[in-house]
């Protein structure tokens, strides 16, 4: 879920407006005068709820008025992406993007088919010590990633089933779910002074500890660097563009593109390193903000792109906090990679694919194949 950090002020207090409006208006309808005496200063959506209120058969909350009559705004959309979160919700959405959450510490990735595989478990965490590992398929709980995403997630201290395939049998865990911070970029040294840096999504700070990962021992990456974005599920706009220019040397990142406005193109924040070999790793669940960050080292010839083809998510979402602490999330625009390509539902077809029916390991050799090949082509005078 990639968000652009400007606020939206106007649409916003139109929508908290509208909201705050019609729980105004649920105040009992009476008779004759009075009636007619509020009719003026009372929109349709005022009177429909008053009406409801008093004279429905079955009895019915304020709040639940209320979420009715936001959903069915949201739907008059054409808008696959708005949604509306109660307070308690878009807390937990709000707390994951400043790197906070609740879950059992599991990234989730594409599997063969529709099914969902565990890309990497975080260490420490509640599936770590349980003993799921990156590759299992996930049984149940069932649906697709994102229903997946939201069963594993929760309050601190409830229960997860979770149910596995590995190797032909399943596994059955019973998970806590804890408070986790701090987990979306880890590091690991691989032989050849490979350093692979996986991003698990763009939370806030992000793009300040890759550029760390990238620059802190150079001696590190002299065999080069695998980016590994698979089943990133995105995140923040800004940490996208932070991320692809600890790689670049300046220059475009991403156009973004709202209605009414002209394109603007977002550049690099900050001179990264152009010269150290790049792969990024990406699957079907690399979406939206991790998409960008693929496709502008794509387009600017900075990165070799291995795996299978990404989600496809080129849109753009905001949140608008409403009066009573619930939330709506509309999406406010669309974005173009640095050639001009619009990625919604066609995604990034990788330069050198591996099957996404295969383990993971094998998309992380071919990396640091192709590592291997684009230091050969290096000046003698840039190599480790």
């Amino acid at each position: 879920m990639s968000r652009y950090p400007g606020r939206a002020l106007r649409a916003g207090a139109v929508a908290a407006a509208l909201v705050c409006a019609y729980g105004a208006g649920l105040a009992t309808a009476g008779d004759g005068d009075r009636a007619a005496g509020q009719a003026a200063s009372r929109s349709p959506l005022d009177e429909a709820a008053a009406s409801i209120a008093e004279r429905s058969a079955d009895r019915v909350t304020r709040a639940e008025l209320t979420d009715a009559a936001v959903a069915a705004m949201l739907r008059t959309l054409d808008d696959r992406w708005a949604r509306h979160y109660t307070a308690r919700q878009f807390d937990d959405v709000t707390g994951r993007l400043d790197g906070r959450y609740s879950g059992v510490g599991v990234w989730l990735g594409a599997a063969d088919g529709s099914r969902v595989r565990i890309a990497s478990v975080q260490p420490g965490s509640a599936a770590a010590r349980a003993g799921v590992r990156a590759g299992d398929v996930v049984v149940a709980p069932a649906g697709d990633m994102a229903a997946v995403a939201a069963a594993l997630r929760g309050t601190p201290g409830g229960t997860v089933a979770l149910t596995v395939e590995r190797g032909g049998r399943r596994l059955d865990f019973r998970l806590v779910r804890t408070t986790l911070r701090d987990g979306d970029v880890s590091v690991s040294d691989l032989p050849g002074h490979v350093r692979m840096i996986r991003v698990g999504a763009f939370t806030r700070g992000v793009g300040r500890d890759v550029r760390a990962a990238v620059t802190a021992d150079p001696a590190a990456v002299r065999g080069g660097i695998v980016l590994d974005l698979r089943g990133d599920p995105g995140g923040l706009l800004a940490e996208a563009v932070a991320t692809a220019s600890a790689f670049l040397p300046g220059g475009l990142v991403v156009t973004y593109e709202q209605r009414d406005r002209p394109p603007r193109p977002l550049t690099v924040t900050e001179p990264g390193d152009a010269r150290t070999p790049l792969v990024v790793l990406v699957d079907a669940g690399t979406a939206s903000a991790a998409e960008i960050v693929a496709g502008a080292l794509r387009d600017r010839d900075r990165a070799v792109i291995v795996g299978s083809r990404t989600y496809g998510k080129g849109s753009v979402q905001e949140a608008y906090r409403l009066s009573d602490g619930s939330a709506i999330e509309l999406t406010v625009g669309r974005y173009r990679t640095p050639s001009g390509r619009n990625l919604d539902g066609t995604g990034i077809e990788p330069d050198v694919t591996v099957s996404a029916d295969r383990p993971p390991t094998e998309a992380e050799q071919r990396a640091r194949t192709v590592l291997r090949g684009l230091l050969v082509t290096l000046p003698k005078k840039d190599r480790g």
